[in-house]
Parts: C-alpha cells; sequence; structure tokens
C-alpha cells in the first residue's frame, strides 16, 4: 500500500462537473464494513492497496492491487476488508448511460451491456482507474475523459456480454415486484411485513422468500438501501440532510447519517459539501 493510504480511513465521494454521468470515490478502509446494497449504474473498481472482500450473489470474491472489480447495476452486493490494512481503491460510479455511449463508440456489444467477470487481474487497467481520479482532482477535464472512456472501453471490450437480467418467475416474482412498488411509493411510511403480504393476497414467509430471490436480500434491507438512495437524489439537488432524512422516512438525521454512511462510505454533509 502507498505511504498517502497509510493506516486510517478516509473517503471522497464527489462528482466533477467536466465528467457528466459519473460519480468518483477514491478511499481507505480498515473497519468499515459495507452492507448488502445494490447501485442504479455500474461499478468499476481498482483497488491500489490491501484487499477488498465482496460478498456477490455467487459467493465472496478477493480484491488485491492491481485488480478491477466489475458490477452491474442493481447487483446485491457487500464489501469488507480481506486484511488487517484493509484496502484502498479508486471506484468509478458510471451511469447507464455513459456506459451505452461508450458502448457505442467501440461498437462490438448489442443491446445492454453487462459485465460478465466480478474480478480482474489488470494492471494497466487499475492504472488508468487511478489516472482519471487524478486528472479530475487537477481539473484536467481533458485528460479525465479521455482516460475515463480509455478505461471504460477496456472492461467493455475485455469482459462484457449482453446484461443478465434476474427472472420474474410465476406468481412470487410478480408479488415480489409489486412488494418493491408499494415500498417505493410509500418508503416514509412503509407496511409490516404481514400488512404487506396481506395486501398482495400472500404469506409473510412467502413474500420474504420470494423478495429475497428477486432482489437479493430481504425487504427491510432493500428498503434502507432505496430510503438512502433517495436521499442521494435529495442531496444532489440541494436538501439539507435533516429534511432529507424525514423525507425518505428515517427517523431523524442521526438514523440518515448511520445507514447512509454505511452505504455510501461518506457521511451525508461530507456527500452534500462536494455537490455544493
Amino acid at each position: 500500500m502507498g505511504t498517502d493510504e497509510g493506516r486510517r480511513e478516509w473517503a471522497r465521494h464527489w462528482q466533477y462537473a467536466q465528467l457528466p454521468g459519473l460519480d468518483l470515490l477514491r478511499a481507505h478502509y480498515v473497519r468499515h464494513t459495507f452492507p448488502r446494497h445494490a447501485h442504479d449504474g455500474y461499478v468499476i473498481a481498482a483497488v491500489t492497496g490491501g484487499i477488498e472482500e465482496v460478498g456477490l450473489p455467487g459467493g465472496t470474491v478477493r480484491a488485491g492491487p492491481d485488480s478491477v472489480v466489475l458490477i452491474n447495476p442493481e447487483v446485491p452486493h457487500s464489501a469488507r476488508a480481506g486484511a488487517p490494512e484493509g484496502w484502498a481503491y479508486a471506484t468509478l460510479y458510471p451511469s447507464r448511460d455513459l456506459i451505452a455511449e461508450v458502448a457505442d463508440e467501440i461498437a462490438t456489444l448489442r443491446g445492454t451491456p453487462g459485465f460478465t467477470a466480478d474480478v480482474v487481474p489488470d494492471p494497466h487497467g487499475a492504472r488508468t482507474i487511478t489516472e482519471v481520479h487524478r486528472a479530475a482532482e487537477a481539473g484536467n477535464a481533458l485528460a479525465a475523459d479521455t482516460l475515463l472512456r480509455g478505461a471504460v472501453a477496456r472492461m467493455l471490450s475485455r469482459h462484457a456480454g449482453p446484461l443478465p437480467t434476474r427472472a420474474v418467475r410465476g406468481a412470487g416474482g410478480a408479488d415480489a415486484a409489486r412488494a418493491r412498488g408499494v415500498l417505493e411509493e410509500r418508503m416514509a411510511d412503509p407496511p409490516s411485513l404481514e400488512q404487506l403480504a396481506a395486501e398482495l393476497g400472500t404469506s409473510p414467509f412467502a413474500l420474504l422468500r420470494a423478495f429475497r430471490e428477486r432482489y437479493g436480500m430481504p425487504p427491510h434491507t432493500w428498503l434502507t438501501d432505496a430510503r438512502v438512495r433517495r436521499a442521494r437524489r435529495l442531496l444532489d439537488a440541494g436538501t439539507l440532510p435533516a429534511e432529507a432524512a424525514v423525507t425518505v422516512g428515517f427517523t431523524d438525521q442521526p438514523h440518515l447519517n448511520r445507514h447512509f454512511t454505511r452505504i455510501v462510505g461518506v457521511p451525508p454533509g461530507a456527500y452534500r459539501r462536494e455537490r455544493a
């Protein structure tokens, strides 16, 4: 691990105005663990030090220096340190539109692209991803955009195919999708599992099993993640953290702070300041 990472935890989650459709996270975590969550867009993360353990639907993978972690939209995953020194990484969160734009430019993929690998050893790719961060931090828009498109094109051309879809099977899958819709609509005052199942004409256990199969996590975990995602959109629009907390259904700002920090990797106040 480089000397700049050191032993302390630190993180910066931000956007560079000259790179629309992209979030950037550069961090070193030791004790921090990310609970199961998912993203609207893609994850392309270069591990620069230590070991990251990523929990995915197919099992846990370990990523060390010079490797790249690739995660598709809406894939539930968790993350934690896989070594005593934690892990350091530079992460790109490109939107679906940005990925589609680059995929169209390289013209080797048909339809919506999706990564076919979880972790790949790629020192050159990892170095390019970290250089995107450095160029953005230096305010060098030409270099940052060039490096970003090169990094995304490299990953898509080497490790992508048609985006896999999780099929909704039978009545259980349909009930899970309907339950998600109810939770999205009533996020600030959600029903209990028993109430939700009764509204949908099924049993709590059957709904729990179907929801977990469809979305990779139980309804209460999914709801917490959905609340944080909505809070992010509110903070992006300039809403104060205390107001965002109540709007999405958290008890108060400390409640938002706790879950937001665990899932996003930085507190909501720091997240909002980077976008001010």
